[in-house]
Parts: C-alpha cells; sequence; structure tokens
C-alpha cells in the first residue's frame, strides 16, 4: 500500500478545526483548541493555525501551545519574525502578545496539563513520544527534555493602546 488514503484522511482531520474557525463555529471545539493567525516570514500570507491548547491563566487570560514540531514549526518561526495577528479559542477573540516560556514555567504547564488528561495519560505519553523521538515517561526530568526541545508559547490580550 502507497499509503495515500491514510495521508489524506490525516489532512482532513488536520484540516477539520481550521474549517470550523473559518465558519464561525471554533467555539465546538471549547477551550481545547485555539486558532493562530499569523503572518508568514517570507511570503507575507496571512495564515491560520490550529494549535492544542495545553494550559491556561484565567487571571490574565493567556493560553498555552507547544510547538509540537519543535523550534523548526512554520507558525512558530512566522510569529519569532512577525507578531502574531489573532488568537481565537472558543468564542474568545483577541490580539495576542506572546512569549516563549522558560524550561521551568513549561514543565510546571505541561505538569498540569498531564494532571488535567490523566485518564488518558498513556495516550498523552505515546503522543509526546513519537513528537520527541524518545520514550516520555512524564517525571520531571522528562518535562524538562520536553519544555528544551519543544518550545511552549503563551500568548494573552494585548493591553488596550491608550488614546492620543
Amino acid at each position: 500500500m502507497n499509503g495515500k488514503p491514510v495521508g489524506r484522511l490525516l489532512g482532513v482531520v488536520f484540516r477539520a478545526p481550521i474549517r470550523l474557525y473559518k465558519h464561525d463555529l471554533g467555539w465546538l471545539l471549547t477551550s481545547r483548541v485555539l486558532c493562530l493567525t499569523h503572518t508568514g516570514r517570507r511570503s507575507g500570507r496571512r495564515y491560520r493555525t490550529a494549535l492544542e491548547v495545553v494550559g491556561s491563566d484565567k487571571t490574565t487570560g493567556e493560553v498555552f501551545a507547544c510547538a509540537g514540531f519543535g523550534p523548526s514549526s512554520d507558525w512558530y518561526r512566522n510569529i519569532l519574525a512577525n507578531p502574531p495577528i489573532e488568537i481565537v479559542v472558543g468564542r474568545r477573540r483577541f490580539e495576542p502578545a506572546f512569549r516563549v516560556l522558560d524550561e521551568d514555567e513549561a514543565a510546571a504547564v505541561m505538569a498540569a496539563f498531564e494532571y488535567r488528561n490523566r485518564w488518558i495519560r498513556p495516550v498523552v505519553h505515546f503522543g509526546l513520544s513519537k513528537l520527541l523521538g524518545w520514550r516520555y515517561d512524564g517525571s520531571e526530568a522528562a518535562r524538562r527534555k520536553l519544555a528544551a526541545q519543544l518550545p511552549l508559547v503563551g500568548f494573552r490580550p494585548k493591553p488596550p493602546q491608550a488614546p492620543r
């Protein structure tokens, strides 16, 4: 078998959240998936990328996402070159400020993510192991290694501009 049907099916599955957001149905995904609108660093084109929300801070409104393919992820490289344009998560829409989490904070966010998803922990560990290329066991050492390999990014609403 040449693998093309599986590839097409995965393509449809991975594009489904973007299609929902495109038709203002992103709220169906609750707050588990965000839609990041960003500008291509070379093309200047506007792109939308769906990212899993791995955590949030209710007090600041910040949401956290992981660059699952590492620092070479296009969306990650794009936001480092040009600021992100918009975040939509659930029914919330905002112009974001962003930051890359340091290793300690990234490890804490992942620990909380694993705790919230403890019923599917084996699936989470399996998926992370595939992304990382080594056996992820959920230990503190593994979380720190993950944080060094896969950047975690926080997106929070930009503060309102003062009138001129």
